[in-house]
């Protein structure tokens, strides 16, 4: 689902700290073309059981934004041997939880039970994978809940379009321009065959990936697994995996959005390169160095010195294609949003022109250590981790190995990338103002 992204929490480890990770899994396909990766880990008696389907916004048609957020919410209503509103009871009744969630790429559904309900959570994203309700009746009754959703988390909530607004400015051609949540107007003009036909041409094995960490028997699951899902058909026509690349930018867009807030806010948008390649690594070590923690460049500088801003940050968004990075500063009291541009980006500029010193490149790695290890502390983030190298790389042993990547940027790498990507000539500048009283 859409959100504003939250900022990490620092947690820094001690300095020189070198971490091996080693999370063994194994992986194979099923004649179907669904992947399967299995982690055994018997520390607790849990088991984390989800499914990934690369399918996400940028895969849908013109004017129906919000189909991907749909089928997160419609895939809940039950199938052919699972009446509505049952699905969640199985999960509570057995002692477990369950989520999903939706991005530009991706939509992923996971459940952590106990150990000996791993048959129960197969059954479930079987029946979910081959023969879901996709029927009048749930589509409506989802329709209004995404509605509602979209008016709390988006329309009514302060700065809550402004990750929506700065993507359809930053993106001209690519789909990522497109909303994650969805338009009203699309939720309202989308009919039962649209949403029959996006079951059909994304939610099949060949385009999914069962991911399992937990307490479990490798073997004994393998078995399981042929129960469930080895007779589900694969899926036919050709997904489309290439879309339009956006040119860059020749110059500086700037416009001003009104909003029912207190306080004025900035925001920049820049472009920047897919996730896993070299230069990425960088975006995100120096977005990290500018807005993580309280002790980031961004909070030292415009939120304690300066007091400019209540908040600041930098994001890079972690996208299949080519994607955007997002810095943004909510201004202080009286603060003049001009005045709060110019000190984003002083900050900004140097890093640009001179190099972080040894001391803080090191308390920096440190920070991407930890939130390495943090994303794969439990089953749960295992589980979604292998899924995520997969889907997006080919490679589930990156969840092991990704980390050495981090360790080839240099401090010339991050003024390089701070450079070539955070160009002030080249880029998205929003005015996030209050609304004036008529």
């Amino acid at each position: 689902m859409q959100r504003l992204i939250t900022l990490l929490l620092l947690c820094c480890l001690s300095a020189g700290t070198t971490f091996s990770q080693n999370i063994k899994f194994v992986e194979y396909d099923l004649d179907n073309g669904l992947k399967v990766l299995l982690h055994e880990d018997h520390s607790t008696p849990i088991v984390a059981v989800s499914v990934m389907y690369h399918v996400g916004s940028k895969n849908e048609k013109p004017n129906r934004s919000g189909f991907a957020h749909f089928f997160e919410h419609l895939l809940f209503e039950g199938s052919a041997n699972i009446k509505r509103g049952e699905f969640d009871d199985y999960i509570n009744n057995a002692g477990g939880t369950n989520n999903a969630n939706t991005w530009y790429d991706r939509t992923y559904y996971y459940e952590v039970l106990p150990s000996n309900q791993l048959a129960l959570g197969l059954w479930l994203e079987s029946e979910r994978m081959l023969q879901a309700k996709v029927e009048q009746i749930g589509i409506e009754t989802q329709r209004q809940v995404v509605k509602e959703e979209r008016r709390q988390r988006v329309d009514n909530q302060p700065y809550g379009a402004l990750l929506e607004e700065t993507m359809k400015r930053v993106f001209k051609v690519h789909p990522y321009k497109s909303s994650v949540i969805g338009s009203m107007d699309d939720l309202d003009a989308a009919q039962e065959v649209d949403y029959k036909q996006f079951y059909k041409d994304f939610y099949r094995p060949d385009n999914a990936i069962l991911s399992i960490a937990g307490d479990i028997n490798i073997e004994q699951a393998k078995e399981m697994i042929n129960v469930y899902f080895k007779d589900i058909p694969r899926g036919t026509g050709v997904i489309q995996r290439t879309f339009p690349q956006e040119p860059p930018m020749k110059g500086v867009t700037r416009d001003t959005i009104y909003d029912n807030v207190q306080l004025p806010a900035v925001i920049f948008g820049y472009h920047i390169p897919a996730q896993g390649t070299p230069d990425f690594y960088a975006v995100q070590m120096l977005s990290t160095l500018l807005s993580q923690g309280e002790s980031s460049r961004m909070n030292k500088v415009i939120v304690d010195e300066q007091q400019k801003a209540v908040a600041a940050g930098s994001f890079p968004l972690q996208l299949e294609d080519p994607g955007a990075n997002l810095a943004y500063a909510i201004a202080n009291m009286g603060v003049n949003p001009a005045e709060l541009e110019k000190s984003m980006d002083a900050v900004i500029e140097d890093v640009q022109k001179n190099l972080i010193s040894e001391k803080e490149f090191q308390k920096l790695q440190n920070q991407i250590e930890n939130d390495f290890v943090s994303a794969n502390d439990n089953v749960a983030g295992i589980a979604e981790s292998l899924a995520n190298y997969e889907m997006y790389f080919g490679d589930a042993n990156l969840i092991n190995t990704e980390l050495e990547r981090f360790r080839k940027v240099t401090r010339e790498d991050l003024r390089t990338a701070a450079n070539k990507y955070f160009n002030k000539n080249a880029r998205v500048i929003l005015y996030w103002m209050p609304k004036v009283a008529p």
